[in-house]
């Protein structure tokens, strides 16, 4: 019987050095691993962080709320006080924007027609906001026929020139603070509307709408609960891009004449005033309403943009 010839065992491979050695990941893995989840809101605010232009524009809003409600106060002069020796006077201590033809200090008077500004345009928006997301929420809910009905209307309204259509109220209920409110959100809040009923139509057809549709749950309430929690991104947007538009139509109604009317004093009235004298060197009485209104306009688009992108939910990491 031969005898079977001797074999080598196979050569086992070498297990690597590194091979027990603790797996290395970068910093931004590790960090996602770590780092707690955030909610919608909590992930919007901290990518709205990160733009440095629509900060920016929050930060002079702020500033701009705060010395409309306190610049006044500080300020030794009043709105409304005439001191005619001190005419047309350049910025200085005393007068820290100057003075107008009647010698009213122009710094006391720029923040008062801050106040003014801010309350139309805010007061707008809110107006605009209400009827905007019940009548764009009822259209897009329903849908059908009554949608069909509702949007007709809209297109009626949407055809009417907005500015000539704000005059003409202002013209016949006469010039009042009143009177720009209402005459600003007669058609201003059909963009809301237009907005909300988008959203709407995207989201009444989701499972837990469908849902709270079974179990019997009134219109109304599933509007509030469902919806519109979920349409509140766009309608913030929005919300920030109504404001300047009022703030500016309310300066264009004081510069015609039909808005703000003496002693009380607005941006419009204040640019008003001053362009008659604009070529006699009198440079602030314009530039300070002018700059103001500008820069306000400005805030609002750059953080309405800002918030655009921080709350569309396509750009969530």
């Amino acid at each position: 019987m031969a005898l079977r010839k001797h074999q080598e065992p196979p050569e086992v491979p070498s297990i690597p050095d590194d091979w027990f050695a603790p797996i290395e990941k970068s910093d931004s893995e590790a960090e996602a691993v770590v780092r707690p989840s955030l909610s919608y809101w909590q992930d919007a605010w901290r990518r709205l962080l990160k733009n440095k232009l629509a900060m920016m524009g929050l930060f002079f809003l702020s500033v701009l709320t705060f010395m409309a409600i306190f610049g006044p106060v500080i300020s030794p002069h009043t709105v409304d006080h005439q001191d005619l020796v001190n005419q047309n006077l350049p910025p200085s201590s005393e007068h820290w924007f100057g003075t107008d033809e009647l010698g009213r200090d122009v710094f006391t008077r720029t923040w008062y027609g801050a106040r003014i500004s801010l309350f139309v345009g805010i007061a707008a928006a809110l107006i605009d906001f209400l009827i905007g997301v019940i009548y764009g929420g009822i259209a897009g809910y329903k849908g059908g026929r009554t949608d069909h009905f509702m949007m007709r209307i809209i297109e009626v309204l949407y055809g009417l020139p907005y500015l000539l259509v704000v005059i003409l109220i202002s013209v016949v209920m006469g010039p009042s603070l009143a009177t720009i409110i209402f005459a600003l959100t007669i058609t201003g809040w059909i963009g809301m509307a237009r907005i909300v009923r988008g959203q709407v139509l995207q989201i009444k057809n989701y499972e837990y709408v469908l849902a709270s549709k079974t179990f019997g749950t009134k219109t109304a309430r599933i509007i509030r609960k469902n919806l519109l929690p979920n349409t509140m991104g766009p309608i913030i947007v929005q919300i920030t891009l109504s404001v300047p538009s009022a703030i500016f139509a309310e300066a264009f109604l004081s510069f015609l004449g039909l808005g703000i009317q003496a002693p009380l004093a607005s941006w419009g009235s204040m640019a008003s005033d001053a362009l008659p004298v604009i070529l006699s060197g009198d440079w602030w009485r314009l530039f300070f309403p002018a700059f103001f209104i500008s820069m306000t306009m400005f805030s609002f688009n750059v953080l309405g943009d800002g918030l655009q992108d921080a709350l569309d939910p396509k750009l969530r990491r």
